[in-house]
C-alpha cells in the first residue's frame, strides 16, 4: 500500500516554479513581481550607456521610477521614454511596466 502511494506521488509532482507562479497569481502579486524583476534587470534590459546614469527606485502601480543625476539627463531620458518601454516590453513580465518616471 505504502509504496503504491510513493509511486502515485512521484506522477503528482510538480514544478516549484509553477506552483509559485499560480499561488502569485491567486495572491493578485504577479503583476508586482513582474515589476520588480525589471528593476533587477535594469542593465540588461537598457545596456550599460542608459545603466551607467541611471538607477530604478521603487516599482508601484505599474509605473517604474528611475533616479537620473540631474534635470539634463531626465530631460533626454523623457525623449526616448517610448523607446525604452519597448525594450522592457520585450522581455517576459514586461508588460507590467507601464509609465516610467524620471527622478533627479
Amino acid at each position: 500500500m505504502v509504496a503504491h502511494q510513493i509511486r502515485n506521488a512521484k506522477r503528482t509532482t510538480i514544478r516549484i516554479g509553477s506552483l509559485l507562479d499560480k499561488v502569485m497569481a491567486d495572491l493578485g502579486l504577479t503583476s508586482d513581481l513582474a515589476g520588480w524583476k525589471i528593476v533587477n534587470d535594469w542593465p540588461k534590459i537598457v545596456g550599460h550607456a542608459i545603466a551607467r546614469v541611471t538607477r530604478p527606485v521603487r516599482y508601484e502601480d505599474h509605473t517604474l521610477l528611475i533616479s537620473v543625476p540631474d534635470a539634463v539627463w531626465r530631460q533626454q531620458l523623457s525623449l526616448e521614454v517610448e523607446m525604452i518601454l519597448g525594450k522592457i516590453h520585450t522581455v517576459p513580465g514586461g508588460r507590467a511596466i507601464k509609465r516610467i518616471r524620471f527622478v533627479a
